[in-house]
């Protein structure tokens, strides 16, 4: 295998992602994964989840992919328009962008503050939104939506729910494969 290892920041939603969810399945395979530390899970504010996910960038060696769950990916989205520096962008190869959740949906949660209205300017890096039929959190046109502005591929996954845990995904290779997809020059392994 040639070129750099990439290293992924792990971006989990509201209330973090527990034992059986893929983000979590996918740090116990592979120390590339680090999960980024949020500084309130149940109380998510979005300038606090981007300067956070800014100080990881800073700290990442590059090159750096986001594998973002739910508020993960509007918080990636929102970091990526609106925070982070140029030479931050540098070292960001991509981003798996998955469940998107609406924010002005009825069940998204009313403890997160300032993830509305989402950015809907394009991405500047490589991006996969994967998407549920049956998420409650954020329907298939929102998601459209979003990876139509985001300049984003769009998979549709099916009725799996919120993409989590309870959707029976295991390890998920699908996922990583996606992932690692998003900077096949830099001797990524799925």
């Amino acid at each position: 295998m040639s070129g750099h290892k990439l290293n992924t920041l792990v971006l989990p939603g509201y209330l973090n992602s527990g034992a059986g969810h893929w983000q979590t399945r996918w740090e116990t395979l592979d120390p590339a994964f680090v999960r980024v530390r949020m500084p309130d899970w149940a109380h998510p504010s979005r300038d606090a989840w981007c300067r956070t996910l800014d100080a990881a960038v800073a700290a990442a060696a590059a090159p750096v992919v986001f594998a973002a769950h739910s508020l993960g990916c509007l918080t990636a989205a929102f970091w990526a328009t609106q925070y982070a520096s140029a030479a931050q962008l540098a070292k960001v190869a991509g981003a798996l962008l998955v469940a998107l959740p609406d924010p002005t949906g009825p069940h998204f949660p009313q403890d997160a503050t300032g993830f509305a209205p989402v950015p809907l300017a394009r991405l500047p890096f490589a991006s996969i939104v994967v998407a549920s039929s049956d998420d409650p959190y954020g329907g298939v046109p929102f998601s459209q939506a979003c990876a139509s502005a985001w300049g984003s591929r769009w998979i549709d996954l099916g009725a799996r729910g919120h993409i989590n845990a309870d959707s029976g995904l295991g390890d998920w290779d699908e996922g990583r494969s996606w992932l690692a997809s998003l900077a096949p020059s830099r001797g990524v392994r799925a």
